[in-house]
């Protein structure tokens, strides 16, 4: 005999959200790298509409329908996250993960838009529609190499921060030596400005707004320019190395249909994060 209905029906919504989960989650098939490249796109385009609704003739002359053709992506966009949801095991996993906020983000402005009243609020909703931009976010997770860089800064993350702490503590003790050496006649009118100098010379920006006048001044900040050089190759190396170290490794787009996280081996049975079966 057959299995009962209900188990039928339990079985195929199974297998129907496996199957869009695989499409919308992954692109190791044909489909999902074909679902991945139509949404791609798609946020390009729609960033694209956002950037013309910003220049002012532009939006004069075709304001009515750019605003109909952001209906249509943000309907197209609100399809997508609605089926996100449905066919993962755990939801609020996804709603509350750094992509289910951005991919919120990216159309809950649109629906503001719509649903104001009162010309009073048109401000704070011309703001809330640009937050739009957001999907571009979006085109961080088509790419593996995107995720090599994500895992090269996540490992070198504590490198990366003790290195801050010690160029924070430099361009600290060199603006408080130079508000003592300049002083306010010089343009050097307090500590967190004479800090502000340090960092914009330290990174070799210059923007020359301020400049000091005394010969022990000029040296401390010919120092400073020269060691801006040496302290930008040092993140840089740090980050390279990890990438390297990331790039050796095999990488897939297998998303675990629990919590929706990539990063797996290709012989892995369960989740890595949450233990669910992949």
């Amino acid at each position: 005999m057959g299995k009962p209905l209900h188990q039928r029906d339990k079985r195929n919504s199974s297998d129907w959200k496996d199957r869009w989960h695989e499409i919308i989650f992954e692109a190791d098939t044909r489909a999902g790298k074909n679902f991945d490249i139509a949404l791609l796109w798609l946020i390009v385009a729609s960033v694209l509409v956002i950037m013309l609704e910003s220049v002012e003739s532009i939006y004069t002359e075709y304001g009515s329908l750019l605003f109909k053709i952001e209906l249509v992506f943000t309907g197209l966009f609100t399809i997508e996250y609605l089926l996100r949801i449905s066919v993962v095991k755990n939801p609020w996993g996804y709603i509350l993960s750094f992509f289910g906020i951005v991919d919120l983000l990216s159309i809950v402005p649109t629906y503001f838009a719509i649903f104001g009243i009162g010309t009073s609020s048109f401000l704070v909703i011309r703001i809330l529609r640009l937050m739009r931009v957001f999907r571009v976010l979006k085109l961080i997770g088509f790419s593996k190499e995107a995720s090599v860089l994500k895992n090269a800064l996540k490992a070198s993350r504590q490198k990366i921060s003790v290195f801050l702490m010690a160029v924070m503590s430099i361009v600290v003790i060199v603006g408080t030596l130079m508000y003592i050496i300049e002083g306010p006649e010089n343009g050097f009118k307090n500590i967190p400005l004479s800090i502000y100098w340090a960092i914009v010379t330290i990174t070799t920006v210059g923007y020359g707004d301020i400049s000091p006048e005394s010969p022990i001044g000029q040296t401390i900040a010919s120092l400073m320019m020269i060691l801006g050089y040496a302290i930008l190759a040092v993140p840089t190396g740090i980050i390279t190395g990890e990438i390297a170290n990331s790039s050796t490794t095999h990488s897939n787009t297998r998303s675990c249909p629990n919590c929706s996280r990539e990063g797996h081996s290709d012989d892995a049975k369960y989740c890595k994060y949450c233990g669910h079966d992949l």
